[in-house]
């Protein structure tokens, strides 16, 4: 039986560390400070502002929410994210997904400081990933390459094998796996025979959100499965992509859902934050 990715457990280490060095920013009179922007009333992205508002207050950033009404027109958002951009006791900004179908987000994303864009978003930061620079990397896969690094997954020659292909998770990962040496095949809705090429995997990871799609005989023994998928069964219950109780029987490592990438996704938000604050500060990581 595989080993269990403990991401709780790295999220906690992670937050602990921050707030060390959140506290090392304030006894030089630099306070942290993050804002969230969120458009309308979506329910899911109620709860993860929440959850990033009581990741801020462990670790001592400073929290502004912004909620602005689904009825805005591009204009004002635009305005909103310049006027955040200008602030300079703000360190980090934060345009929370799905914003109005109206709305164009990827406008809102290019008008966020690249110094201030703390999910990695802005087109220069997502071409510094692409190249290889250091940069702000989207929140889940900086999550996911922190866990290898905690559990030493060298990916230096291994096949990995991305399903799904999103701006959030898929692509990103895509080029964070190629920058360790990794050979990628990315997989998505238009893929042909998805289950052999998943086989092939030395790492697996799922991000389609289709709840137990990847099952024992997608996995090949002794491969590592990273699961991204957040999905919620008719009788409540919150299950990922992987088919966790059979997979874990042929894995190496495995994370669960939940309590495996998610939480590492706002730890490694609120790094991005200390990050961004003491870069503007003049202060080498």
């Amino acid at each position: 039986m595989g080993e269990m990715m403990n991401g709780k457990k790295i999220a906690k280490e992670t937050r602990e560390k921050l707030k060390i060095k959140c506290d090392e920013l304030k006894a030089k009179g630099i306070n942290p400070k993050f804002a969230a922007i969120m458009v309308g009333n979506d329910n899911a992205s109620q709860i993860y502002i929440r959850n990033k508002s009581k990741a801020c207050e462990e670790i001592g950033i400073e929290f502004e929410e912004y909620l602005l009404s689904e009825k805005i027109e591009q204009k004002e958002l635009i305005e909103k994210i310049k006027e955040l951009n200008n602030r300079k006791d703000i360190h980090g900004i934060l345009l929370q997904s799905p914003i109005p179908a109206n709305l164009d987000i990827n406008e809102a994303f290019r008008t966020i400081s690249p110094e201030k864009d703390v999910d990695g978003f802005n087109p220069l930061n997502v071409g510094k990933l692409v190249l290889n620079q250091d940069t702000f990397v989207s929140c889940t896969p900086y999550g996911i390459m922190k866990m290898f690094e905690e559990y030493d997954i060298d990916l230096t020659g291994k096949n990995v094998v991305i399903l799904g292909r999103s701006n959030i998770v898929g692509k990103p990962l895509i080029h964070c796996c190629l920058n360790k040496n990794a050979t990628v095949t990315s997989c998505h809705s238009k893929t042909q025979n998805i289950a052999q090429k998943a086989k092939e995997a030395d790492v697996l990871i799922s991000a389609i959100g289709k709840a137990n799609f990847v099952t024992a005989d997608m996995v090949k023994d002794g491969a590592v499965v990273i699961d991204v998928g957040i999905n919620r069964l008719d009788n409540g219950k919150i299950t990922g992509d992987v088919d966790f109780e059979s997979v874990k029987e042929k894995a190496s490592y495995i994370t669960p859902v939940p309590g495996g990438v998610g939480p590492m996704t706002i730890a490694m938000l609120m790094n991005n934050v200390i990050k961004a604050t003491r870069r503007q500060n003049g202060m080498v990581d």
